[in-house]
Formats: structure tokens, sequence, C-alpha cells
């Protein structure tokens, strides 16, 4: 049997799939499951003993291309996949080309979501159609195709692989700043919206390594933007935290998480993958859905979080949420009105049960 999953969407949302994918391997043991994501996201599958091959679909390389040189490149990708002729295909993103692919590739059994935009809304493109308007979390939301097959989720834990060269760099790493206990700290994200406040991530990182003594590894994208803000949030701080912002890869920052006594960030990739290695996650929730994007508990079969201000709590994860998403610039900066709403003193009053 072989199986094509389909997810064209960002870092966490593909991490946050791999349980669908435990669970298509446990029910299909002989099954062959290949996956379609976008560039930049391979990281999160790869080395995944349940995956044979990922294509990946390089976005900005096509679009710098010439109109004629992009739909050959298109047809060309689509072809590579459907050549495989699966016998089902399940898509978990809701745009065209998800669709398209799902469409022509003939499986004997195709699960989505509807498409609602264009020509592809009319069409009769899958033999069961998924709930994508019900406010879960994106787990739930994946895994409501195994129950839609006839089948019981008997997984649900996210997961992450690395190889030895990511766990030698970061141990070797560990090695030379001599760190035995760290808290890993992500204060950025590529929509600066669900940043914190430059001057409350300093202070808590002051709080962290002057009062409790803990050692601070920070982390960033090798993107210039948040560099800078990085750069601009270690300016503020007394006590200068290590540094390894841009320096690692998306794996190498999973095996650093895995060494972590906790992480504190916001709404992101990486704040994901440290719940996925099972270290204990406090994340900023101002400018998303905890309900939907909440930090999961491998220990536990769903999350307790609501669409409410103030701490939360489930399992070993805990977030500070605020309700009030609306939009604003200050300085050229677009920010959300519940980053700026959550306070300091909270923030460290749920550090205190942890160090």
């Amino acid at each position: 049997m072989k199986i094509l999953i389909i997810k064209f969407r960002n870092i966490g949302d593909v991490l946050l799939s791999t349980p669908l994918i435990e669970n298509l391997k446990y029910h299909y043991p002989d099954a062959k499951i290949d996956f379609a994501l976008n560039a930049g996201c391979q990281d999160m599958i790869s080395f995944n003993p349940d995956i044979r091959n990922i294509f990946i679909y390089d976005r900005n390389r096509i679009k710098q291309k010439h109109l004629i040189e992009r739909v050959k490149d298109e047809i060309e990708y689509v072809n590579n996949i459907i050549s495989n002729k699966y016998d089902l295909v399940i898509n978990l993103t809701e745009g065209d080309r998800g669709a398209i692919i799902a469409l022509l590739s003939k499986a004997n059994k195709k699960l989505g979501f509807p498409a609602r935009k264009g020509i592809l809304k009319y069409l009769n493109i899958y033999d069961i159609i998924g709930d994508d308007q019900k406010p879960i979390h994106t787990i739930e939301k994946d895994l409501q195709f195994i129950p839609l097959l006839g089948k019981e989720n008997l997984h649900k834990r996210v997961s992450i692989y690395w190889g030895a060269s990511e766990k030698e760099k970061i141990d070797d790493l560990l090695n030379k700043y001599s760190i035995e206990e760290f808290i890993h700290i992500h204060p950025v994200s590529r929509w600066m919206f669900k940043c914190w406040e430059d001057d409350r991530m300093a202070k808590v990182i002051d709080h962290l390594q002057k009062v409790k003594k803990m050692k601070v590894i920070i982390t960033a994208a090798p993107d210039a933007k948040e560099l800078e803000r990085v750069k601009k949030i270690t300016t503020l701080c007394q006590a200068a935290p290590i540094d390894f912002s841009g320096k690692l890869t998306l794996k190498e920052m999973a095996y650093l998480s895995s060494k972590a006594k906790l992480f504190f960030g916001t709404d992101t990739a990486p704040m994901h993958i440290a719940a996925a290695v099972d270290t204990p996650v406090i994340a900023l929730f101002g400018a998303s859905h905890p309900v939907l994007w909440g930090p999961w508990d491998n220990e536990n079969d769903t999350i307790n979080f609501k669409y409410i201000n103030g701490i939360q709590k489930s399992g070993i994860h805990s977030i500070i949420s605020d309700t009030d998403h609306t939009i604003y610039y200050e300085n050229g900066i677009k920010k959300s009105q519940g980053m700026t709403n959550i306070k300091y003193k909270d923030v460290v009053d749920v550090f205190n049960d942890y160090v």
C-alpha cells in the first residue's frame, strides 16, 4: 500500500502532523508513506522511520522563474508525486496545490478538507471530507482522518528525529561553554507581532541568570530581522546570555531543547519542537489561539488550554494568554495588543513553579 500525506504549511504545522504518520503506520504496517511539503519544513520529518520519500516544494525558487519555466516546474513537481500511483491520499491543507495533487493522483481513496476557492470548490475531489472549522488543536484536526478511515487513534505523540552530527555539535557547544543545566529561550518569531516587548524579555533573562542562577541560551533563525531583534534584547540585558542565534539548524535546535531544563518563548515552531522532545514549555499567547496551537504534552491525550486571559497549565507546559489580538503599529513595527498586555510579573510567577 502507498500513502501520500500533503501539508503545504509552515514548520510547526508539519511537525504537528507526526502523530498522524505514526497512527497510519500502526494501522498499515506494510505501507510506504510519502510526504509533500514546503521547502524549509523537511527537517520536521526527515529521519522519521515511517516516511519513505519527501517531496519538497520550493516556492521561492519557483517564483523567481519566468512564467513558462514556473509552469514546467509545477507540472514536473506534481508528476513526480502522482507517478507513484498512491492507494490513499490525505491532504491536510485547504489550498489549491494539495487539492490538485489529490485530484490528479487517482488514488483509490482521497481524504481532505474542502477547497473553497475557484473551480476546485465545485469539484468532487475527496471521497471523505474532514472538518476544518471546528476549534480543536491542530494535532486533533489532522488525527480526525484516522477514525474517518474506520480506525482508532492509538498514539498522539509528536516526534522529531536528529542524527549523530547534530548531537555531536550541540554536545561540543555545551562542553565549550561548560553548560550542564540551562534554560532555552527563543524570543523571536518570523511574524514580529508574535514577539513580546524587548525590555521585558531582557528583564526575564536577567531574572533567570542573576536571581535564579540559571544559564540562558538564546536561539533564533538565521534571518536578518530576527537577528536584529535578538541583538536589541541582548543589548538590554545586564547579564549576557549565551547567544546561538542563527547558528543552529532546526534539528540541532531540537537536540538542544531536549537537553534544556525549560523552554521559554512565544507560539513558534521552536516552541512546538521543545514540547515534542518533552521539555517543559512556558509560552506567551497574545497573538494566537492556545486552543489550536498550545504546546502539546506527549504524555496526555489532549490539552486543556482555553481561549481566556491569564495563566494556564496543561501537563508539564504552561502558557500566559491574552485574547486581545488587535494589531497595531509602533515605530513601524507590527504588534499584537495581547502580547503587549502580558505582564512581566505574570511570567516570573510562572517561572517560580519551574526553577
